[in-house]
């Protein structure tokens, strides 16, 4: 099913309204069955109300669905099992009469560690300490992101791409030199793994120059890329 905006796009071109070079962008990337960003089909939306004489969209609100309360059954457990636990005869207490308390104190203690050592091969239980180190890393990841410049001036598109072992959707952001949000859109991942879309440069956070940072998140790790912007 051919995209309506590809027809209000080439009416706009015709009508020569609007950035030339931003609509020429938007009606290759729907020629090509690329990802239309939001951003992309609100500016051409608002130029068609203008110029078109478009009726804006009709919003329908959602049903609220009321919750479903699952039925829960607790299952009957039985009284009568017994839990069974190592026994540990500790041994009795001799009391000793003599002078040298060092060497009370001294048997004293290899009691107690041979306690201690006997209670826990009884039950079982064994201590192994890991080493971190010898975990190995996960190099499964295949999440990426890439930009077709390194460098953009205000009013350039930026076109953005990558790959995503995740399926569903992923969230692309860029944030300028101050850490402040500038874009964001959610899209969602193609069935070969990969994703693209456009962005434009220009707007609300966008009036110094400096180096941003775009990402992406896929609910599993996030990676970043850098790029620079002049005003």
């Amino acid at each position: 099913m051919t995209d309506p905006l590809i027809d209000d796009v080439q009416d706009l071109l015709d009508k020569e309204k609007g950035d030339e070079r931003i609509l020429k962008q938007i009606l290759r990337a729907c020629e090509n069955n690329e990802v239309i960003s939001n951003y992309e089909r609100n500016y051409v939306r608002n130029l068609a109300e203008k110029y078109l004489g478009r009726a804006p969209p009709v919003e329908e609100k959602p049903v609220e669905e009321k919750p479903v309360i699952p039925d829960v059954s607790f299952s009957n457990i039985s009284t009568k099992q017994k839990i069974e636990t190592p026994q540990i005869i500790y041994p009795q207490t001799v009391k000793l009469k003599s002078k040298n308390t060092k060497m009370l104190l001294g048997i004293s203690g290899v009691i107690f560690a041979l306690m201690i050592i006997i209670g826990v091969s009884l039950s079982g239980v064994s201590y192994i300490k890991f080493d971190s180190s010898q975990i190995p890393m996960d190099s499964s990841s295949t999440l990426s992101i890439q930009t077709d410049l390194s460098a953009y001036q205000k009013g350039d598109i930026i076109s953005i791409s990558g790959t995503s072992n995740a399926s569903g959707k992923i969230n692309l952001s860029i944030e300028n030199q101050e850490d402040q949000l500038v874009w964001s859109e959610q899209i969602s991942v193609k069935s070969d793994g990969r994703f693209s879309t456009l962005a434009i440069a220009g707007g609300s956070g966008w009036d110094k120059s400096g180096t941003f940072t775009i990402k992406v998140e896929n609910n599993l790790e996030t990676k970043s890329k850098t790029f620079s912007f002049r005003t």
